[in-house]
């Protein structure tokens, strides 16, 4: 009967600590709230950005870009290539001296995927979320907003926002893919409300003669 008692007891401990660690931070919820509310009133906004991978070895690689978002949509700058995405077709488009080629998928196909413009909703599913200690970042009072996934399939287990404490931009974030590697965006230059129309996330294919069209939707 003892082992009986002493079984069910260690289950409800580790009941409690499994909902301890999944609940989710009031405070961080405010921080959160107040990032991805001003996002939506955006009327979209245009930034560069560095980015950086670091393996679980130490070695790392660093690229800038540009990135604009408005809504659903999001066109990415990269120096070896460039994504649009107008909200139903994601075009891939890779050019080097001697080739240009794009891949077209359908947008929802990378439905569960971190993307520029989702990162301000990650929280709201599939995520429980705490407030960390503020730290600088940028030279500007930085809220720090640990998100760690609910389920173990999750693309990144760990998410890290660096959000501004006076204005509820967001900064920048970490990404952790539980196998050592840490994937970092910082944003600079920050427009927001860029008045940009909807044909500037749909690639033209016609204004490249001699493109490859590789259409998987």
């Amino acid at each position: 009967m003892k082992k009986i008692a002493l079984v069910y007891t260690l289950f409800l401990t580790l009941l409690f600590s499994f909902e301890a660690s999944a609940q989710k931070d009031p405070k961080a919820k405010t921080v959160l709230d107040a990032m991805s509310q001003k996002f939506q009133k955006m009327n979209g906004f245009t930034a560069n950005f560095d980015y950086t991978f670091q393996d679980a070895s130490g070695t790392s690689d660093r690229h800038s870009g540009e990135i604009s978002v408005k809504g659903e949509q999001y066109r990415l700058k990269l120096p070896d290539q460039e994504i649009y995405n107008d909200g139903k077709t994601v075009w891939t488009f890779i050019q080097s001296d001697n080739y240009k080629e794009v891949t077209i998928n359908d947008a929802s196909e990378m439905e569960g995927e971190l993307t520029p413009s989702n990162i301000y909703r990650l929280y709201e599913a599939g995520y429980s979320y705490k407030l960390l200690a503020e730290k600088q970042f940028q030279g500007k009072a930085t809220q720090v907003v640990e998100l760690i996934a609910e389920k173990n399939n999750a693309p990144f287990e760990q998410v890290k926002l660096m959000i501004d404490k006076s204005s509820s931009d967001l900064l920048g974030w970490e990404m952790f893919d539980g196998q050592g590697g840490i994937f970092s965006y910082t944003f600079k230059n920050l427009k927001p409300d860029a008045n940009l129309p909807a044909s500037y996330f749909v690639f033209d294919a016609k204004q490249y003669p001699g493109i490859e069209v590789i259409d998987l939707r």
